[in-house]
Formats: structure tokens, C-alpha cells, sequence
């Protein structure tokens, strides 16, 4: 198969008694007694508050003394049983940038500050504060896109894919750093991609712009086809958890003068109806890349996990058709996702784990950036690896009875692989795909 693109939990409290003894008979020893500004802030800013913060994803924010304090036995209990930061790549394979683990030595601090009552110590310790983009995780966007007519929700039953197409008003060519999406309502958001549509692309030319629209909605059977599947380049994926895209100088995504963005929004029913109105925000290159970041996949949708099974295994492979950088990774399946593996295979019959990710969590959807980007040759052979658990031991599964096929609602199934490379400026995904 060729390389294709498509379109807070309990823990038994026996187990955290093991773990803690575990690391507290090898935590490090410390010199003096932590505090909050001194010790525990720095920690928190640069692990923790671009959730924890005011405006975002996570129930409280962890910025001031006040704040934290209450939470402090907690916090020792998540950072000791390594539930937080949310991470879940194999130590043993590769080394990831965007790695938010906390280190042994600050596992001990955090634990030794809340043994000795958790203290505050001298507001005069404490680092300056750190400069968080208002409503962003990114720096301040040259340009927000947001989909100009909100999307009503029901309170129940499945939601259709859901689109809208945005003009993006470009007049020139536009090299693309960092992306973020935004939803304005996340809690329905089961995922959702923006894609870019060149001016010259015929992709859904019939389908009205600026408002909401569902394949359904269309009578000619092509045109629903084109809904779910499509050879142009995605600008960014988002699912629960997932970070923005930084690329690093010489390296970004491209989009013509004259496109259009096109949301392809997946709402989930909690319910309570409600709305959502999706923003992308973006900021631009200051000269132009060397090299354009493509994102590609690995999926495989012919597979059936029979109910009541454990372990069950879907792969899929791919030849890349010419040479590339490898980036990052941003495996994604549903609630009976056990865990994922990216590896090359060898021409001797070996292979080599890029990723192994050993705990998948549907809610926790990571991306994971490689700390040295790795050059690839053409005729290099991907393979991607997901394992499932149909049965009553995943607590996320909806039901171990029945058997399970791919589909787009949270109950059914995915297997794909994201993968993001970079590849000469002046190459196109449809160059790419150019067998020489």
C-alpha cells in the first residue's frame, strides 16, 4: 500500500501506594526545603500553565500561590504517578522536543514542598511571569480565520461531519510558522482539520462558502465523495489534547495566494445543545523557508475488532516516493485505542520503532516532535501499528459487545497515522507523490 493522504480518572489507590513507595525509595536528595516561588512556580510555568492558566483547557489555573496551594497534595499524586504532564511515548524510543515529562529531581521537589506544608516562601523568588498570548498558545497571529457562522449542536445524536469554506482574502503567497486552532466550544469538538484550497483546485467548488454544510446535504453522489476524502494539504489536525503547530526557522506550510480554508468540523452530542464557531489562527514566516512541511498519513479503514477482544492489531505500510525530513508524529484512533507504533522497515527484514505509544488516550491526543529531525531517502518503508481493547477492562469503551469497524462517530473506529515532513519549498504534496 502506497502512502496516502484522506481526507480527571481515578486511579486505585493500592497502585499509587506502590508507585509512590517506588519513588520515594529513589527520589533524589534535596538541599534545602522547596517553596512555592522559588521551587514550585518555575516548575509549573514551564510544565504546566499552558493548560493551567485562565482561559484554558484545564479546570483551574496554577499561576498564583492562592491558586495552587489547595491543590497541592494533588499535584504530588499526578506529577508522582506521572498522570501529569500527559505524556505517553516509550522512553526507549526516540527523543520528542515538545517532551513536557518533568525530571526525577523535580518530582522530588514537588513532593518534598507539599511534605514540608507546602510554603510560599518570598514573592521576591519568584521568576518574572511568563508572557502568554491572550486566548493563544502561540504568539500573537498575523491573521485569525474564524468560520463565519456558528454551528448549532444538538443535545443528543450523532452530528455529520460538518464544513464550512472561508476565503482567506490573500492577495500574495503566504509561507505559514505557526498554526493554532481554537474552538469556541471544545467540549464538542471530536476533532477537526483545516485544509488548504488552492485557487486552482476544483475540490467542492459547487458547495455554498461561508456557511455550514454537510455531505448530505448534496444530491450528486461525487460531491458527498469529495466531502470525506481529498488530495489537498491540510494546514493543521486538532483533537482533544493536541498542541499547535511550531515549525522551526526555514520550515513552514504553504498556502497560495487566492485560497480558501475549509473547516472540516466533527461535533459530538453531550447532552446539552449548544454552538461552536472555530477560529485558525496563523503566523507568518518574516522571509521565506527553505523547505515546506507537508502532512501526510498512514491509514488503514479495513478492519473489523471483534467484540470482547483484547489486543487487537491493524497496520498499514507505505513506500515514501522521494526523499524528505521526518518531523513528527500525531497518531489518532477512538475509545478503544490501546496504543501505536511508527516504524521503518529495514530492507534486511529488520525494523526500526520511531514511536511507540504505549498508553493511547482518546482525550489526551499528542503530537510528538522529533528533538533531530530525521532525513529519510526515497523508497523508505513506513509502517504504522495500532492495538485496540474491545473489552469490559477499557473503561472508555462504549460497548465490548459488539464488533468494530471503521466510522467517522466516537463509538466506531480509526486507525491513522499522521505524520509531518519537510520537503524542498518549491514541492507540492502532489510533486511529492511523483514516483522518480
Amino acid at each position: 500500500m502506497t502512502i496516502r493522504w484522506i481526507p480527571p480518572v481515578a486511579v486505585m489507590l493500592a497502585c499509587v501506594v506502590l508507585i509512590l513507595s517506588a519513588l520515594g525509595a529513589s527520589a533524589p536528595q534535596l538541599s534545602h526545603r522547596p517553596t512555592f516561588y522559588k521551587d514550585i512556580l518555575p516548575i509549573l510555568q514551564d510544565h504546566c500553565q499552558s493548560c493551567h492558566r485562565p482561559g484554558e483547557i484545564a479546570p483551574m489555573p496554577f499561576v498564583t500561590y492562592d491558586e495552587v496551594k489547595p491543590w497541592a497534595a494533588s499535584i504530588r499524586m499526578a506529577v508522582e504517578s506521572k498522570s501529569m504532564p500527559p505524556w505517553f511515548a516509550d522512553p526507549r524510543y526516540g527523543k520528542f522536543s515538545n517532551d513536557p515529562s518533568l525530571t526525577p529531581q523535580q518530582i522530588a521537589t514537588i513532593g518534598a514542598w507539599v511534605d514540608a506544608g507546602a510554603p510560599a516562601g518570598s514573592p521576591g523568588d519568584a521568576p518574572p511571569a511568563k508572557k502568554w498570548t491572550t486566548a493563544w498558545n502561540i504568539p500573537r497571529p498575523d491573521k485569525i480565520v474564524q468560520m463565519p457562522a456558528p454551528v448549532a449542536i444538538p443535545a443528543h445524536g450523532d452530528v455529520e461531519y460538518t464544513y464550512e469554506i472561508v476565503p482567506t482574502g490573500f492577495t500574495e503567497d503566504r509561507w505559514v510558522q505557526f498554526t493554532e486552532i481554537r474552538p469556541s466550544s471544545p467540549q464538542y469538538v471530536h476533532h477537526a482539520v483545516v485544509y488548504v484550497r488552492p485557487p486552482d483546485s476544483t475540490w467542492l467548488r459547487p458547495a455554498p462558502v461561508g456557511v455550514p454544510f454537510t455531505a448530505s446535504s448534496f444530491s450528486d453522489p461525487k460531491l458527498r465523495a469529495e466531502a470525506h476524502e481529498t488530495t489537498t494539504d491540510m494546514l493543521l489536525v486538532y483533537a482533544p489534547g493536541s498542541e499547535p503547530d511550531r515549525w522551526p526557522e526555514g520550515m513552514a506550510k504553504f498556502i497560495p495566494a487566492g485560497s480558501d480554508l475549509v473547516f472540516q468540523m466533527h461535533y459530538t452530542a453531550n447532552g446539552k445543545a449548544g454552538s461552536d464557531q472555530t477560529s485558525v489562527g496563523m503566523v507568518f514566516s518574516r522571509q521565506p523557508p527553505k523547505q515546506r512541511v507537508l502532512t501526510l498519513q498512514l491509514a488503514n479503514h479495513n478492519f473489523i475488532i471483534p467484540p470482547r477482544t483484547d489486543d487487537y492489531r491493524v497496520d498499514v505500510r507505505g513506500t515514501l516516493p522521494n526523499d524528505c525530513t521526518l518531523l513528527s508524529f500525531f497518531p489518532h484512533m477512538h475509545l478503544r485505542g490501546k496504543a501505536f507504533e511508527y516504524n521503518i522497515l529495514h530492507p534486511d527484514g529488520t525494523s526500526e520503532i520511531l514511536l511507540r505509544v504505549n498508553h493511547y488516550h482518546f482525550h489526551w491526543q499528542l503530537s510528538y516532535r522529533l528533538a533531530e529531525p530525521r532525513f529519510l531517502k526515497a523508497g523508505t518503508k513506513l509502517q504504522a501499528v495500532a492495538w485496540y481493547d474491545n473489552t469490559e477492562d477499557n473503561p472508555h469503551n462504549p460497548d465490548p459487545n459488539v464488533e468494530v469497524r471503521w466510522g467517522g462517530q466516537t463509538y466506531e473506529e480509526m486507525m491513522v497515522g499522521f505524520f509531518d515532513v519537510a520537503v524542498p519549498a518549491n514541492m507540492d504534496k502532489e510533486q511529492f507523490f511523483v514516483r522518480h
